[in-house]
């Protein structure tokens, strides 16, 4: 370019490709006086002027992974961390000359800036804590313009902090890691070295606190993982040898946070005794107790204490206790005998596994027997029996953990429901229907009995809930009465309730099934205890057993009808109740259901809405969408009804729950399909008969009674006998 002709065309352009052309300004206007902004702001378009050097104002860090975030959000709360000294001139002491004074260099991530700290000396009469307050720092001249950055700081070199030279000795893992990842190699770590006046201080202090193995030092690890942790022993002082002696009871406390044993006295009711707090005060308990030290030879820092020691370790610790185990050190008279408490401990930590009582004294005398007046009428009989328990008359406490295991529980009801019929020669009364209901959290019943149009009787309730007595029972009595109990409750029972006697014919699904869940609370629902009944069955009344199912299944199916299988086994008189049989029906039975017409299941559900006037279908699809987090069309059973039930959906139960389960796949039901299909408004569904309703209701029921059961014989006697009988075919043959 320089042996170009200097034409029009041929010079340089320096401004050839260049965007910015801004002006920076370096004077400003504040509050009225003109002030310099800065010296260091650059020329035309952002170009350094003559002098100025262009450095990065502050640190620059690797790119990490995922977003780039600036460093004052990346590196929040983030601080190197070095070990270093300096040396500080004594001019005025004729033992030292200079002083190390060690100190702790922070550096932070975020903005470049230091933060000196200089951990505190026990005793040095030197104001020490923060050195230099977190600020950022520039180098030292002629490069005082600049600051400090991430590149100034490795181990074993020196950094010039204003004029005070610091040795940095070491830095912690994550500075090491951090600066290691940058690319830097670190030096080697070094040693601070020591000066005279503090070595000097250091040989006092050893001196002064001399080493004793036996004592131990750290006990902080034991508090945090032993603090309120205390160990019980039961153990008793036998003085029956002196005059007026007796066994006294006590109660050791061990604490494991410290080693210290507690030991209280146990008193017994009218023992005589002034009854003081403590027998022995939380303390270490000595194994060779001396006579009572002179003053100063206790203290934990003394002269005094350095030759006469001995003693001090011969405490008693976890390790000398052990059941049955006699401390004859510390009372000569005394045989402290430790029960057995918290074995697993024990077990676990010294492998102790005998923890047999020591016995040593008498079996108590049984309490005489206490006659109790019979009930007088006034009150119920537990308030009147509290009153004659004691001065103050509580009143009776109710079994709350009960109530709270059987009260009601969302669609855990725990009430067992049943249908019943009076027991009497009345015509009028013998067609009476009761509904009659035993609450499981109070032992409580109630009555009610089924409105019947043109019966001429009102119904309604005909019991109030409440505990029944027992019929037969003495209203004046020391006993308290007895009352009826859920297990009292099966069909075919016949029950006293207030002089009127009613016979259980039927009971609802949920109670059958709560019956037959928890069976060891209800016999009459175990089926172990049913067949264990009919397994002492002779053999004429096998042959007889043969020949009727013989008869009952001509085609040898293995099942046969339910009220064959009644009259079966109410034949054979092995003392089953109707409850049993209903319950070996159950379990051995198979359903016959027909398949119903989705179509037709529909038309009635839209035929029960449209007469119910329901239309809130658009806000029952919110609620669906609102519950279906994933947005996949589709919820679980539950939460379908639960929402069904929200809105008060106006169909019948066996409606609504074939429906769900006609819509349901793998527990979770399409819920916009199922609002298209019960939508009277928008898709109307075919007008139904009056025997479609019926027919849909019939076949949808789900009562607890076998209704269209067929029940597999052959199974229930493989299980009654250990295999099964003779072919009934070649018997009718």
């Amino acid at each position: 370019m320089a042996s170009l002709p200097l034409l029009p065309g041929n010079t340089p352009n320096k401004h050839l490709g260049k965007e910015k052309f801004h002006k920076s300004h370096h004077f400003d206007i504040s509050n009225g006086v003109t002030t310099l902004a800065g010296d260091e702001r650059p020329g035309i378009g952002g170009e350094l002027l003559l002098g100025q050097k262009h450095g990065s104002k502050y640190s620059v860090y690797p790119q990490g992974k995922g977003c780039e975030l600036p460093s004052w959000v990346a590196f929040d709360k983030q601080a190197l961390c070095f070990d270093a000294y300096f040396e500080e001139t004594v001019p005025q002491a004729k033992e030292e000359t200079y002083r190390i004074r060690k100190c702790k260099i922070f550096f932070f991530l975020e903005d470049d800036t230091i933060k000196v700290i200089e951990p505190e000396c026990k005793n040095s009469g030197i104001t020490q804590g923060t050195f230099i307050r977190r600020h950022r720092i520039p180098l030292p001249p002629p490069n005082d313009d600049q600051f400090y950055n991430v590149s100034h700081f490795n181990i074993n070199q020196e950094i010039i902090l204003y004029s005070r030279k610091f040795i940095i000795t070491d830095c912690d893992t994550f500075t090491r890691n951090f600066i290691t990842n940058l690319g830097v190699c670190l030096n080697e770590p070094k040693m601070s070295p020591m000066d005279t006046y503090t070595q000097r201080r250091d040989n006092e202090e050893k001196s002064m606190r001399p080493l004793r193995p036996y004592e131990r030092y750290d006990t902080l690890q034991q508090f945090l993982d032993y603090d309120n942790k205390v160990l019980r022993f039961y153990g008793y002082w036998d003085d029956t040898n002196n005059m007026y002696g007796d066994v006294r009871n006590f109660v050791l406390h061990y604490f494991l946070a410290d080693d210290t044993i507690e030991i209280r006295e146990v008193f017994n009711p009218n023992c005589g005794r002034n009854q003081v707090s403590k027998f022995l005060r939380r303390s270490k308990l000595p194994k060779a107790p001396s006579k009572l030290p002179q003053p100063g030879v206790v203290t934990d820092r003394t002269i005094l204490n350095v030759f006469d020691s001995s003693n001090q370790g011969k405490r008693y610790i976890l390790d000398s206790l052990k059941t049955g185990a006699i401390m004859k050190e510390f009372y000569k008279d005394c045989d402290l005998m430790i029960g057995s408490e918290l074995n697993s401990y024990y077990r676990c930590k010294y492998g102790i596994e005998d923890f047999t009582p020591v016995q040593y004294k008498a079996p108590a005398a049984p309490k005489p027997f206490r006659h109790v007046p019979p009930y007088n009428g006034f009150g119920s009989e537990e308030d009147s029996l509290s009153s004659c328990q004691g001065l103050l008359p509580k009143p009776p406490q109710k079994d709350f953990h009960k109530f709270m295991a059987k009260d009601r529980n969302g669609l855990e009801s725990n009430v067992l429901n049943f249908v019943a019929k009076m027991v009497t020669e009345d015509p009028v009364d013998k067609d009476r229907v009761f509904n009659i209901s035993f609450y499981l959290s109070d032992d409580t019943i109630s009555v009610f009995e089924r409105t019947e149009r043109n019966s001429g009787l009102l119904g309604g309730k005909f019991l109030e809930r409440g505990r029944v007595k027992k019929p037969g029972q003495e209203l004046y009595k020391s006993e308290l009465s007895k009352y009826f109990t859920a297990q009292d409750f099966y069909v075919g029972a016949v029950l006293c309730l207030n002089n009127q006697n009613f016979q259980l014919t039927e009971a609802d699904e949920y109670t059958f099934k709560y019956m037959e869940k928890h069976a060891e609370e209800f016999p009459r629902a175990n089926v172990g205890s049913i067949l264990s009944k009919l397994r002492p069955i002779s053999d004429d009344k096998q042959k007889e057993i043969q020949t009727f199912l013989a008869l009952s299944d001509p085609g040898n199916f293995g099942f046969i009808p339910y009220e064959s299988f009644r009259g079966l086994l109410m034949g054979l008189e092995c003392g089953l109740s109707e409850h049993e049989v209903l319950v070996l029906a159950r379990c051995f039975s198979k359903r016959e259901q027909s398949e119903l017409d989705v179509s037709l299941m529909l038309a009635v559900a839209q035929d029960f809405l449209r007469k119910k006037h329901f239309e809130d279908f658009c806000e029952m699809t919110k609620a669906f969408t609102y519950h279906d987090r994933h947005k996949t069309g589709r919820l679980s059973l539950k939460e379908t009804r639960t929402i069904c039930k929200a809105f008060h959906l106006p169909l019948p139960e066996n409606l609504l729950t074939s429906l769900l389960q006609k819509f349901s796949q793998e527990d979770e039901i399409d819920y916009q399909a199922y609002i298209a299909g019960i939508n009277w408004l928008e898709y109307p569904a075919a007008p139904v008969m009056p025997d479609d309703i019926i027919k849909v209701n019939f076949k949808t029921s789900n009562c607890g009674g076998m209704g269209q059961r067929n029940v597999n014989y052959a199974s229930m006697l493989k299980d009654i006998f250990s295999g099964p009988l003779t072919d009934p075919t070649t018997v009718a043959s």
